[in-house]
């Protein structure tokens, strides 16, 4: 019997048991090590955090399975299964739970040589890619993302390997600065984002960023990412906030021409989609183009999650990377 975290009411979270389908053909069952949760995410949806008629309303009906960031190995494959193996480890975009049974294209090869709770951070790198990409990064050009949060810290990482010359990170937390300077930001402001205007203009030179990249999920940031670009510059929505009727414009999207553009993991196709980005990110960290060091903060056995999910709520500027142990 496996098992897997659900939740059925605002604000708990339990453990239950179920049964693991059957192998198919063309499928493999994978034995969870790890899983990750998305702070943002999970929380948003552990807390109701969100707008009726909203996406997130639509969504979200219980019972609940969060958790999209996975990684195992394979225990079994199908007889039809032709690129996976048993022993083969993997990373899913599936739920927190002890087993999973997915198309052997879904999941994910792992390189060896790579910590597999480390792997987890897949899918968050491949989130902050989306952000990265509508950017348009150029080399040498500059960048300032707002928060250092798990997207954020993935947005610096992404832009460092794109070659950015000038890679700023404000945030309140100190901490969480700590791990964007590891990932290769080039200067960090420990400020709310609605009081560092003097300091952004000092940390590219007396010049406003050409891109501002909010990756907070914050509502009331966005009109102060605003105000941070420069004239024709480009501020990317990567953070999804659960309250988008409570983001408004500025006078300065008419006034300095900018433009504005949103990011979402859904944003694929055939070329950059869930296979491709996480094999660039998979290589990029074997390489050491992209360190995952000090990202994991805290580790829980599952049947802890209601203390992890807590945690995650009360002590957010302590917390990084939230990871669930299937092992045991």
């Amino acid at each position: 019997m496996a098992h897997r975290l659900v939740f059925n009411e605002k604000g708990r979270v339990r453990i239950e048991a179920f049964e693991v389908p059957p192998v198919g053909p063309e499928e493999v069952r994978v034995r969870s090590h790890c899983s990750l949760m998305s702070t943002g995410t999970e929380n948003i949806i552990f807390n109701r955090l969100f707008e009726s008629g909203s996406h997130w309303d639509n969504w979200i009906k219980y019972p609940f399975y969060p958790g999209y960031l996975n990684v195992g190995e394979v225990v079994e494959v199908g007889s039809e299964v032709k690129h996976r193996k048993v022993g083969d480890r993997v990373a899913m975009r599936k739920p927190h739970a002890s087993e999973h049974v997915v198309p052997e294209e879904k999941a994910l090869p792992v390189p060896d040589g790579i910590d597999l709770k480390e792997a987890a951070w897949f899918g968050l790198g491949k989130i902050a890619f989306m952000g990265a990409r509508v950017s348009d990064y150029r080399l040498g050009g500059s960048v300032l993302i707002v928060g250092a949060g798990p997207i954020g810290q993935m947005s610096v990482r992404w832009a460092v390997a794109a070659g950015l010359e000038h890679v700023v990170v404000v945030d309140p937390v100190e901490s969480r600065l700590q791990l964007a300077r590891v990932g290769g930001a080039t200067a960090t402001i420990s400020k709310s984002v609605f009081d560092c205007r003097e300091d952004v203009l000092a940390a590219f030179g007396g010049k406003l960023p050409e891109i501002v990249n909010d990756a907070t999920g914050n509502t009331d940031v966005f009109s102060a990412a605003l105000g941070l670009a420069a004239k024709f510059g480009r501020v990317v929505i990567l953070g999804d906030t659960g309250t988008p009727t409570g983001q408004h414009l500025t006078a300065d999207v008419i006034t300095r021409g900018l433009t504005i553009v949103g990011a979402h993991d859904m944003h694929v196709d055939e070329v950059h989609n869930d296979a491709t980005i996480t094999r660039l990110f998979f290589d990029l960290v074997k390489r050491g183009k992209f360190s995952l060091e000090g990202l994991n903060t805290h580790s829980f056995l599952p049947e802890h999650a209601q203390q992890a999910y807590d945690i995650a709520n009360a002590k957010r500027g302590e917390t990084m990377g939230i990871v669930f142990d299937w092992t045991h």
